[in-house]
């Protein structure tokens, strides 16, 4: 059955992290497989979408701590197009904003309401301002709450991440747990001499990398000091941190105030086309957050055949097999700096854990695989909502 599935976000292009790789990778891999995607998500200013198939919300340009669209869900454009479409089912990622409009169109076609929790939100009350951290933590998941017993089914990425949810107060009869993929195409013919070459990383030095916001959450700072002492431990290596945040230029000047800045590279956000290479020319894949529910930049890492060192938090400790495709350290720098050391200092170590997290990637962690397991949820919501609609 294939099928015309809407999919609202309050994240989406130009934004490169999270929620947004979520949708792109579902969509690529459910229109390949012949279903149509409709995409509704906020204005941002100057960007021009090539997909025919996106509708823009207004917005409002917003800056706390980070540059992001706040969605503002009344449009009479996107609500003709709502109407004239034949679809079958709603996808909301994000339980406000457009996730309000997504519920309320959902009601009006009389069709599934399916929400993806993706977000740890006791972890981001920092871009609430105004408001203490509990009150607005408390707050976002009583909303969340409520959105999700409302809707038809409930993804959450991760096993981790559902027994922390569950344990807030969600419960609901149809949960299913799906990873976002990794969209096989984008990694395909990697590169790593070309990033070597342009940012002068020579040949053969380890390369410590990871890919985050720049932000509080994201335990970035915590990072950086295991780095530092890797990399004092270390003269031949370096460390690449892909990535944009308001913490950029703190970090930059812990690194200078080191005497270390040559070898710590912060270059921003890369294109999604471009990342194949970065992972390519890294060593060990390292990272800190503890705010994951998706770990997809775990299953990125591993189909490029990295490494991992990473702090023992949900989303690491659904995807990294802690002896088997890296290691799994409290949320201690040093413990980190020791967990990039051990795996420095063993190649054959290091090789085996290699083969072994391209092996399950390959296996378990492909777009296409994630997307037939969300297809398989969107049909059974299909099939109990015409069952419910033949008793009334």
């Amino acid at each position: 059955m294939l099928m015309n599935i809407g999919i609202f976000t309050n994240n989406y292009l130009p934004i490169p992290y999270g929620v947004t790789g979520s949708v792109e990778s579902f969509r690529m891999a459910l229109e390949q497989g012949g279903h149509s995607i409709y995409i509704f998500a906020p204005r941002w200013p100057g960007y021009q979408d090539a997909n025919p198939n996106v509708f823009r919300y207004p917005s409002l340009d917003i800056s706390v701590k980070s540059r992001f669209p706040l969605a503002i869900p009344f449009s009479r454009s996107a609500s003709r197009r709502l109407v004239e479409l034949p679809l079958d089912i709603i996808h909301s990622q994000h339980p406000n904003l457009l996730g309000s409009a997504a519920r309320k169109w959902a009601q009006k076609k009389n069709i599934p309401l399916v929400f993806t929790w993706h977000t740890l939100y006791d972890r981001y009350t920092h871009f609430v301002p105004f408001v203490p951290p509990t009150l607005a933590a408390a707050w976002m998941i009583r909303g969340a709450i409520r959105y999700a017993g409302q809707s038809d089914a409930v993804i959450i990425p991760t096993e981790s991440a559902r027994r922390i949810i569950s344990a807030w107060g969600l419960a609901h009869n149809h949960i299913s747990i799906i990873l976002t993929g990794v969209d096989e195409n984008m990694f395909q013919q990697p590169d790593p001499a070309r990033v070597r070459r342009h940012l002068g990383i020579p040949d053969g030095a380890p390369l410590l990398f990871s890919v985050s916001r720049l932000t509080k959450e994201k335990n970035v700072e915590l990072l950086l000091t295991a780095v530092q002492t890797v990399l004092k431990e270390n003269p031949q290596a370096w460390y690449l941190h892909v990535g944009e945040g308001y913490l950029r230029q703190k970090l930059k000047k812990q690194a200078r105030m080191a005497g270390l800045e040559r070898r710590i590279l912060y270059v921003g956000e890369i294109p999604r086309k471009e990342m194949r290479h970065y992972y390519a020319a890294a060593t060990i894949f390292v990272y800190a957050s503890t705010s994951e529910t998706q770990g997809t930049i775990f299953s990125e890492a591993m189909y490029s055949g990295l490494p991992i060192v990473a702090v023992r938090a949900a989303g690491a400790i659904d995807l990294v097999r802690d002896g088997a495709t890296g290691l799994l350290v409290p949320e201690d720098p040093a413990a980190l700096a020791r967990g990039m050391m051990a795996l420095l200092n063993n190649d054959q170590r290091r090789e085996s854990m290699k083969k072994t997290t391209r092996q399950i990637a390959v296996q378990n962690y492909t777009a296409s695989a994630c997307a037939a397991k969300l297809i398989r949820v969107y049909a059974d919501a299909i099939a109990r909502k015409k069952a419910t609609a033949k008793i009334f």
